[in-house]
C-alpha cells in the first residue's frame, strides 16, 4: 500500500484573489474561541474573504501524530476519496466513497475564486460512488482483505446499521441493503427507503445516523448557499435534519437552521441526538464558529437569519426578528472554519483521557489566512455535557512549513476502543490504537511513490478540477 497525498506546487492564493483581496478583511488570524460561550468578534467585510489552501505535501516515511500510548496505522490507501466508515458486528469496516455536489451554479466572481482555490485542497482521484469492505482476518490489525461491497451508488456518505438493515445516505437518495453478518458483498441491489433533496446540492453530503432504538434514521441535509445568495426558494428542505421512518420512508423536520450538518451520531447513556456543523463564511477569519451540539426536537438553529443564538446576521434581507429570537446556541464552539465532516462518542475502551467525550474530525480551514483544522480532535464530556477545550489526537496533518499532507473527514469509534479515521486526501483509512490493547501493526505508514512530482498530481491549468460543492465553505 501507498499513499498518495502528493505536492500541487505552492501554498495556494489565486493571482486574482490577490487583486481583489485589497477590499477584503484584513484582521490578524487569532482569537480562535472554543467551548460553550465563545467571546465573538465583529463581523468584516470586504470584497473576497481571506482565502487560504495549504500546498498538498506526501508522506514519505512520516505519519500522522498520536498521543502517547496510542499507534496509528494506515490500514487501506488507494481508495476512491473515503468519507465516511462503519464498523460491523463482526469488525469489518464498511468504506463510503464519493464525490458529489457539482451542480451549483457560480452566479458571483468570488464564488469562481473561491472554487478555484478550494480545488486545491481536494484529490485529483475520482470518486468511487461505492461501498468498501475492510477486513483483518487474523485479528493482526492489518486488514488484508479489501472488496467491493456496493458500487454503482450516487456519492455515497452517511451509514447506519439497524439489525439486518444497512442504510446508506446518497447525495439524492436514502437507500437500504440487505445485511447478513460476515457478507463481503451486497446480495442485490438497494431499495429506495425515500428520495433526498439534491437540487443544486452546494452542500451535497447526507449524514446519517440511526435512533437508539432503530425506530428513526436521521439524515443532515446542507443548505444551498452561504448565506441564501440563491434566494430562499432554494432552500426549501435544506439546512434541516430530518427524522425519517425506515418502514414507509415518510420523513420531518427534526430540527431547522442548521447550516452544513455534516456528521451524526447518538450519545451513549442519554440516546441523544449530536450533530457537528459547518457554519456560514465571509465574516472574517474569527466568525462564524463551526460547532458540536445536541440536537433538540423541533429545534430552530439560526441559519441564514443568526448565528450562536441571536447574533443577526446583516446579509440577510428580509430579516425575521422572531426566528432570531428562537435561535438556540449550540453546546460547543470548535472554533471558526474548521470544518468538522466527522464526529462520534468514545467508549472506555479508548482509555486514558480520551474515555469520555467525542471525537471530531476537522477537513481544515479555506477561508482563512492561516489554516486551521486538519486534525481529529478530542472533547471531554463531564455529566453529559462536553467541559474543557479540545485535546489533539490525530495531528501532523499540517507540516510545520505550512503544508498539507491529508484532511481528515470521517471519525468512527469500535467497540474493542480504536478509533477510525477516513482522510479524503491521502485517500486513506487510518486506525489508531492504545498500545497493549488490540492488535496493532507496528508497521510505518506505507511511503509514497520516490518518483511522485507535482506534475502528475496536479492537471494542467485549464483541466483543474474544481470542487463538487462550488462555493460550500465546508473545506
Amino acid at each position: 500500500m501507498k499513499l498518495t497525498s502528493k505536492p500541487t506546487g505552492m501554498r495556494y492564493v489565486a493571482p486574482l484573489s490577490l487583486l481583489l483581496l485589497a477590499g477584503g478583511a484584513q484582521a490578524a488570524d487569532s482569537g480562535q474561541e472554543y467551548g460553550p460561550d465563545p467571546e465573538l468578534p465583529d463581523p468584516q467585510r470586504g470584497l473576497l474573504p481571506n482565502m487560504t489552501v495549504p500546498e498538498q505535501a506526501p508522506w514519505g516515511d512520516a505519519k500522522p501524530t498520536v498521543p502517547d500510548g496510542y499507534t496509528i496505522t494506515a490500514i487501506a490507501t488507494d481508495l476512491k476519496v473515503p468519507r465516511q466508515t462503519l464498523v460491523l458486528p463482526n469488525g469489518d469496516i464498511l468504506v463510503a466513497e464519493g464525490k458529489g455536489g457539482g451542480k451549483a451554479p457560480k452566479s458571483r466572481p468570488k464564488d469562481f475564486i473561491a472554487g478555484l482555490i478550494q480545488s486545491q485542497g481536494t484529490t485529483s482521484v475520482k470518486g468511487g460512488d461505492r461501498l468498501t469492505l475492510l477486513r483483518d482476518g487474523n485479528d493482526d490489525g492489518k486488514y488484508e482483505q479489501q472488496t467491493v461491497f456496493a458500487d454503482n451508488l450516487n456519492a455515497p456518505y452517511g451509514l447506519a446499521l439497524v439489525d439486518d438493515d444497512l442504510y446508506v445516505a446518497n447525495q439524492d437518495s436514502l437507500v437500504r441493503f440487505d445485511y447478513e453478518e460476515g457478507q463481503t458483498e451486497a446480495s442485490g441491489p438497494p431499495e429506495l427507503v425515500t428520495p433526498l433533496p439534491s437540487e443544486i446540492n452546494h452542500h451535497w453530503t447526507k449524514a446519517l445516523t440511526a435512533s437508539a432504538d432503530g425506530d428513526y434514521l436521521y439524515v443532515g441535509i446542507g443548505s444551498n448557499s452561504n448565506i441564501t445568495e440563491r434566494g430562499m426558494a432554494a432552500e426549501v428542505n435544506r439546512a434541516e435534519i430530518w427524522e425519517i421512518d425506515p418502514e414507509t420512508g415518510a420523513h420531518r423536520a427534526y430540527a431547522t437552521g442548521v447550516r452544513n450538518p455534516t456528521a451524526l451520531t447518538i450519545q451513549p447513556e442519554t440516546d441523544r441526538l449530536w450533530a457537528v456543523v459547518n457554519e456560514r463564511d465571509e465574516l472574517g477569519p474569527n466568525l462564524v464558529p463551526d460547532y458540536l451540539t445536541s440536537i433538540q426536537d423541533g429545534g430552530f438553529y439560526g441559519w441564514p437569519y443568526s448565528y450562536w443564538g441571536q447574533h443577526v446576521d446583516p446579509r440577510v434581507r428580509p430579516q425575521n426578528p422572531e426566528k432570531v429570537e428562537a435561535a438556540i446556541a449550540p453546546d460547543y464552539s470548535l472554533g471558526s472554519h474548521h470544518a468538522p465532516l466527522g464526529v462520534d462518542f468514545s467508549n472506555p475502551a479508548v482509555g486514558g483521557e480520551f474515555a469520555n467525550g467525542v471525537f471530531v474530525g476537522e477537513h481544515g480551514s479555506w477561508n482563512r489566512t492561516d489554516p486551521v483544522g486538519y486534525k481529529v480532535v478530542f472533547i471531554p464530556f463531564e455529566d453529559g455535557e462536553p467541559a474543557g477545550d479540545p485535546v489533539d489526537f490525530v495531528s501532523g496533518f499540517l507540516t510545520g512549513d505550512g503544508k498539507t499532507r491529508g484532511r481528515p473527514v470521517g471519525v468512527t469509534v469500535a467497540p474493542d476502543g480504536s478509533v477510525i479515521v477516513a482522510d479524503d486526501m491521502t485517500n486513506a483509512i487510518w486506525r489508531v490504537t492504545r498500545d497493549g490493547n488490540a492488535a496493532s501493526s507496528t508497521q510505518p505508514a506505507a511511503e509514497a511513490s520516490a518518483d511522485a512530482s507535482s506534475e502528475e498530481a496536479t492537471p494542467p491549468e485549464d483541466e483543474a478540477e474544481m470542487p463538487e460543492d462550488g462555493y460550500a465553505g465546508d473545506g
